[in-house]
Formats: C-alpha cells, sequence, structure tokens
C-alpha cells in the first residue's frame, strides 16, 4: 500500500501541464557496500523555463523524481538543479531533500534524507542527452546513524 501511495503521490508531483523534461536512469545504489548494493531505476522530471529563477550561480530549475531499488527501497524527492552548458557537453548539479524508505533494502538512518547529485552528460540534438551521474543520499546525521550511499547511473535525458 506504501508502494501504490508514493507512486500516486509521484504521478501527482509530476502531471503538470509546465513539465519540461524527463530523465531515466539506471545504476548501483551505494556500490561502494558489497553487502547492501542494489540495482535501481530512477525517473526525475525538470520543469519548464517558467518555474526557474536565476541566480548568482545559475538558473534553479525545480525538479521532483522517484526511485526504486531491486530490493524495495525506495524515495521520493524534489528539489533544484542547474544546468551547464559547454558546446555538447553538459554538467548538471542537483540537491534534493526527500522521503527514503529502506524497504529490504539499505538502512540509511531517517525517513528523511537528502540527495546531491551531478549528471555529466553529452547532448545529441536539441533535446537529448546520455550521460553518466554520481550521487550521494545522506540524511545530514539527523537520525541515529549516517550511513549515507554512494550511487552511480547512466542517464538518459530527453525534453518536450
Amino acid at each position: 500500500m506504501k508502494k501504490l501511495f508514493l507512486s500516486g503521490l509521484f504521478v501527482l508531483l509530476t502531471s503538470s501541464a509546465f513539465a519540461k523534461g524527463l530523465s531515466l536512469s539506471t545504476g548501483v545504489l551505494d556500490y561502494s557496500d558489497d553487502k547492501k548494493k542494489a540495482g535501481f531505476l530512477e525517473g526525475t522530471y525538470s520543469f519548464g523555463e517558467d518555474k526557474a529563477f536565476e541566480t548568482a550561480i545559475g538558473k534553479l530549475v525545480p525538479i521532483t523524481g522517484a526511485m526504486l531499488t531491486e530490493d524495495n527501497a525506495s524515495m521520493v524527492y524534489a528539489g533544484y538543479k542547474i544546468d551547464y552548458k559547454i558546446g555538447n557537453f553538459l554538467i548538471s548539479p542537483s540537491f534534493t531533500p526527500g522521503y527514503y524508505d529502506e524497504g529490504d533494502g539499505k538502512d540509511l538512518g531517517h525517513n528523511i534524507e537528502f540527495k546531491s547529485q551531478i549528471n555529466l552528460g553529452w547532448n545529441f540534438g536539441d533535446k537529448s542527452n546520455f550521460g553518466l551521474s554520481y550521487s550521494h543520499i545522506s540524511n545530514a546525521s539527523i537520525g541515529d546513524k549516517n550511513p549515507g550511499a554512494n550511487n552511480i547511473a547512466f542517464t538518459f535525458y530527453t525534453q518536450y
């Protein structure tokens, strides 16, 4: 029931008329932990320029997404990303607080977790890119323990 609720919440959050892009990723959650590493699938929506705002470091674009691992750990999140384009090369750092449910996977110490990520991508065409992403999920020591998780994934992004 909890997974159904989280899936419904994700669809509700991402069913905006202003949705601008979709990123799909697959990779390994906590690749450095031989006992609890797990494959995962992830989807992230980027909202349009009309929802972004300019800062001293670039234009912050709102994002929301969800991740599900092979051992039923899940995370839903919302935050911001910035895109830096250098020719066909794209660098996109992001920060997203979210809700984490360990399922049968790794206990990260709290249900509130923070995901910091950097995507390195290569644009092909005007609206798509393929790349590699690295992320770290941590509870910032608000829980009794904070083991964190280092993750790596292949990512495909397309605008619509």
